[in-house]
């Protein structure tokens, strides 16, 4: 006699595996187990160690801690000066110094540099990296100097002029144009036109003399003088006077205040 098909065993079957008609077993999901992945435990733990060990190594050991302290590029300041002012931690933390404060703490301290780049040199150096500003023009005043860079600004005050920096004589008290253009308009025209000047008359300048906006002399070695004019269309009043110095070597006055029409004259 037939008897009819159980389903106990698919039942108890699908219950084994969590079935909807019973509870879900810990740990299962979508009616699967899921088991803990102790590889990726492992590996946080292990990345988590060395994290640790790094900063310590950078901060807690004595493996990378300022020990000397380097300095390039100096021409008239000396290493001991510039040192000085920065101020390097020594037997701190390469990682933890602080190089911008450094550089702002050194430029403030020494107007004379322009620039510098303070670099870790690992496993225990500090570099100083120093430019200084280069004089252009020199204020005489009191018999001392002070020395004006290529930007217009004042940066030091020296006993003896540098050689090779030609003096600038500012006298606009009597221009009519002095309400528009003060003392610092009238050096920064100044600085313009000594840097347009042609090499060799730059070598031979003395004094750039600045009686208003529109009336800037040369004195040269020799006696020579050279009215420039204006600062305005300095490239090509450089290329004019070195055209009129050689067409006229002998010449002592020499104008180009108005580049189209130039002139020499004297002997």
């Amino acid at each position: 006699m037939a008897t009819a098909p159980t389903t106990a065993g698919k039942n108890g079957a699908r219950g084994s595996k969590g079935s909807p008609d019973g509870p879900p077993r810990p740990g299962a999901r979508n009616g699967r187990f899921r088991v803990p992945a102790p590889r990726f435990l492992l590996s946080a733990l292990g990345l988590a160690a060395v994290a640790a060990g790094l900063l310590w190594a950078l901060y807690g050991s004595d493996w990378f801690r300022v020990e000397r302290v380097k300095t390039s590029g100096t021409r008239v300041l000396t290493p001991a000066e510039v040192e000085r002012a920065a101020a390097v931690p020594v037997g701190a933390p390469l990682a933890s110094v602080d190089t911008d404060a450094i550089e702002a703490r050194t430029q403030s301290l020494l107007p004379r540099i322009e620039s510098i780049e303070v670099v870790r040199s690992w496993p225990h150096g500090i570099g100083l990296e120093v430019t200084e500003r280069k004089p252009v023009l020199l204020i005489e005043k009191g018999g001392k100097f002070t020395e004006v860079d290529t930007d217009g600004v004042r940066f030091a005050t020296v006993a003896t002029a540098p050689p090779g920096v030609p003096l600038l004589a500012l006298d606009a008290s009597s221009s009519p144009s002095i309400r528009r253009f003060d003392a610092d308009r009238l050096l920064k025209e100044a600085v313009r036109v000594r840097g347009e000047l042609p090499a060799e008359v730059a070598r031979n300048t003395r004094v750039v003399r600045v009686t208003s906006y529109d009336s800037v002399t040369l004195e040269l070695t020799g006696g020579r003088t050279v009215l420039w004019g204006s600062g305005e269309h300095g490239p090509v009043k450089a290329r004019v006077l070195t055209a009129l110095m050689k067409a006229a070597p002998k010449a002592g006055h020499f104008d180009v205040s108005a580049p189209t029409a130039p002139a020499s004259s004297g002997s």
